[in-house]
């Protein structure tokens, strides 16, 4: 099926604070008002963020309410992902050396308390 569009939807009680977060992350710009942002990137793919004010972040891993979704990034360069994530305003949910985590994976949270990856990805790999 050909979509126009393909965006996922995160909801926050900060509908700025978040759009800032992912369009400077992702590079991204932020178009909308003010109950609804799309962050357009190239190549049309859309995050886009859902005011809500009454937004309870997931409590990782173990907490409730429990995750629903995560997204998941890859990099070559996973030192100035994670100096961006931090600068921007995110936080560190489990650092790569935590004994339960895998290989070249830091799990963080966004500003709005989203989880997400930022995994590895060796620059010979670029398909995987």
């Amino acid at each position: 099926m050909n979509f126009k569009y393909r965006q996922i939807v995160l909801d926050a009680a900060d509908l700025e604070a978040e759009s800032t977060f992912w369009a400077s992350l992702l590079d991204g710009t932020v178009k909308g008002d003010d109950r609804w942002h799309n962050i357009w990137l190239d190549g049309g793919w859309a995050l886009a963020i859902q005011h809500a004010p009454n937004h309870i972040p997931p409590d990782w891993p173990d907490g409730t309410p429990q995750q629903q979704i995560h997204l998941d990034f890859y990099t070559a360069d996973l030192e100035s992902a994670h100096k961006k994530v931090l600068e921007l305003g995110g936080r560190v949910l489990r650092a790569r050396d935590h004994a339960s985590a895998h290989r070249g994976v830091r799990i963080y949270a966004d500003p709005a308390g989203h989880p997400f990856c930022i995994c590895w990805l060796p620059p010979s790999d670029p398909e995987q």
